[in-house]
């Protein structure tokens, strides 16, 4: 069993960053690879960004390429959502997810690849 625990949200307003956190407990850390979801109010919850076991291969969604950087410290058991230039659309649950594989280099876009959820942090952006 593996479990979640986000952290970093807040209210901010447009144009300001935030880093978002996720400390992971149980099972073999660097086992799983990591991803970064979010869900506004009204919509279904869709992927943001994504990391590889190894931490060398990351994805990202067209949304938020070139704001938003995804990043591990496996030593930490931590992964990290760095998040620029916020928009009010930008405003959901952020909710931070691993998926076990034995594949060093795989990056999950898909939610049904992620076995393990977080309870979510809120990230609200004023404009």
């Amino acid at each position: 069993q593996v479990q979640l625990v986000e952290s970093g949200g807040g209210l901010v307003q447009a144009g300001d960053s935030l880093r978002l956190s996720c400390t992971t407990s149980g099972r073999t850390y660097s086992n799983y690879a990591m991803g970064w979801f979010r869900q506004a109010p009204g919509k279904e919850r869709e992927f943001v960004a994504a990391i590889s076991w190894s931490g060398g291969n990351t994805n990202s969604a067209d949304s938020v390429k070139g704001r938003f950087t995804i990043s591990r410290d496996n030593a930490k058991n931590t992964v990290y959502l760095q998040m620029n230039g916020l928009k009010p659309e930008d405003t959901a649950v952020y909710y931070c997810a691993a998926g076990r594989t034995q594949i060093r280099t795989v990056v999950f876009t898909v939610q049904s690849h992620y076995a393990y959820w977080g309870q979510g942090t809120q990230v609200t952006v004023s404009s």
